[in-house]
């Protein structure tokens, strides 16, 4: 990890639906070539954090900045222009097109004369995807053929051909067998070794603790606790994630514990 200026801080965010307050003063910090595990049970407000980080959602409350410099984000397309990209966990994929055509959807090269340069598309295409996975050759292939490593790929990769720094990543291993976990994780730390930086909200502590440098713990839209993964446990997070216990044995304040 590179601990220099951070790549992204999301400082006071707030976010109510209607009487509920769904981020409460939360704030985030991501380094570039770090991995961050944002943790929580569902209705945390991990997701509703990250999609106002992806544009989907407006803050009510807060700053972001990306790499030192204070940014306005009401649109995907605004977070797209700061370099931030989200992959979900349905991957967003068609499953009737290559993946070239999938990862140039609706950001289609075109010649001088106005039509699709496929040519330069599928150059381009292999080489983001070959950066990742050298071994992948199924460009022409439908992704909906593909193994779930293999679509995760695809999906990292059109992030990357447009020139992401800031990857959220929402349970990019559910649903995938070992073999396909670990070809993910790989994946993974290949985009630290560039420098991206990549905000992985998981279920799966197992991954979270084997891939991520850092863990973030939110509960009734608050922030419970942010440190290293070497300076916890995962029965440690759990308590967090649970209690809202934190590893000194006090109480992050603000939140309620499930058992009341």
């Amino acid at each position: 990890m590179t601990v220099d200026a951070p790549l992204v801080q999301m400082r006071g965010i707030s976010k109510r639906f209607g009487g509920v307050h769904a981020v409460e003063d939360m704030n985030l910090t991501l380094y570039a070539g770090e991995v961050l595990g944002l943790l929580g049970h569902n209705g945390a407000g991990k997701s509703t954090l990250m999609k106002i980080l992806a544009g989907a959602y407006p803050l009510d409350e807060g700053e972001i900045t990306v790499s030192g410099s204070s940014v306005q984000i009401s649109s995907p397309r605004d977070a797209k222009r700061v370099g931030i990209e989200a992959i979900y966990q349905t991957l967003a994929l068609a499953d009737n097109l290559s993946a070239t055509a999938n990862i140039f959807f609706g950001r289609e090269i075109v010649n001088r004369f106005g039509m699709l340069d496929e040519a330069r598309m599928e150059r381009d295409a292999m080489s983001v995807v070959q950066r990742l996975n050298p071994h992948f050759q199924n460009f022409h292939a439908p992704v909906g053929s593909l193994s779930g490593g293999q679509r995760q790929a695809v999906a990292i990769a059109r992030t990357l051909q447009f020139n992401a720094k800031i990857i959220i990543m929402d349970e990019p291993t559910a649903a995938l067998g070992p073999h396909e976990t670990q070809m993910v994780g790989n994946l993974i730390r290949q985009l630290k070794s560039e420098g991206i930086g990549i905000i992985m909200i998981s279920h799966d502590l197992h991954d979270v603790f084997d891939l991520s440098d850092r863990v973030s713990v939110m509960k009734n839209g608050r922030h419970v606790w942010t440190g290293r993964v070497a300076d916890t446990t995962k029965d440690q997070v759990l308590e967090m994630i649970i209690l809202g216990k934190l590893p000194d044995g006090s109480y992050a304040p603000g939140v309620v514990s499930d058992f009341g």
